[in-house]
């Protein structure tokens, strides 16, 4: 589809001890899985790192954040940037099973709204959605203003946000695993065996 998928990677992964993105899932990084399940939808995927060398063997632009320490919301803002799109979804590079289908859902789903969110089980996931390249310009004003938080942000746009039921029509027929995120060993064993009993 004619919209740009963008991959966040620029966390610290103080809480995991290794770097989140390069974790293994049969043989295959983390970072490799997302990026091939979103190829199946997207022309373009764009990686945003401030450690472009550690993942010059997946072969995809990456552009490093023009805000550093800024957290999320400046790796929002780098990957707006640097789109060629209008239309855009992004991820944080913690959710492994990411779901191409949805994500290109959610991209169909913007029309005239600034963002589209997805909210299951009462959690909202600016970090699996679809924003317009124009969100670019609110990050950096939020980010220059001291507001850091991406909620702060969303409460300044038109955002479409989709509940669980939306999202089932949509394509997450398995949200609770699409919207899981590994922040801690614990959580990555969890992933492993989930994607080992192939659920």
């Amino acid at each position: 589809m004619k919209a740009g998928a963008i991959i966040l990677a620029g966390g610290k992964s103080s809480r995991m001890g290794t770097n989140k993105a390069l974790l293994k899932f049969h043989e295959k990084s983390n970072i490799e899985r997302m990026k091939d399940e979103l190829q199946q939808v997207f022309d373009d995927i764009i990686l945003v790192t401030n450690d472009p060398e550690s993942y010059q063997f997946l072969h995809l632009k990456s552009v490093t954040d023009q805000y550093p320490g800024s957290g999320p919301l400046a790796g929002i803002h780098a990957g707006l940037e640097a789109s060629d799109y209008e239309e855009n979804f992004i991820v944080a590079c913690d959710m492994p099973f990411v779901s191409a289908e949805l994500a290109g859902n959610l991209v169909k789903a913007l029309k005239h709204h600034d963002a589209v969110v997805p909210v299951s089980d009462g959690r909202e996931h600016p970090l699996f959605a679809a924003y317009q390249k124009r969100v670019a310009r609110d990050a950096v004003k939020c980010i220059e203003d001291g507001n850091l938080r991406i909620r702060h942000m969303l409460a300044k746009l038109d955002v479409r946000y989709l509940e669980d039921s939306d999202l089932q029509l949509y394509g997450g027929s398995n949200l609770e695993r699409i919207f899981f995120n590994m922040n801690h060993p614990e959580e990555y064993e969890a992933a492993k065996k989930w994607m080992e009993s192939g659920e």
